[in-house]
């Protein structure tokens, strides 16, 4: 989870994503933030985000992405 971390910090370094669990929810991203997340997503974790993932509660928190980035690579 340590690089997600790295990677979600270079796009929005002003958010605690350890402890912000509502990311999508309250606002705190928009959807260019998830546009540039998705992207970084792919490059560096070699997976590909459908339109069927853009759910937001997969977004929500670095768990929930996680949990996406898991499953994409057990797929």
């Amino acid at each position: 989870m340590e690089k997600l971390l790295e990677l979600l910090q270079s796009v929005r370094p002003d958010i605690d994503f350890e402890n912000e669990k509502s990311l999508i929810d309250d606002g705190i991203l928009d959807s260019f933030d998830i546009v540039s997340i998705i992207s970084e997503i792919d490059d560096v974790f070699d997976v590909q985000i459908r339109i069927a993932e853009l759910d937001p509660d997969n977004f929500n928190s670095i768990e929930s992405i996680q949990a996406l980035i898991d499953s994409l690579k057990k797929a």
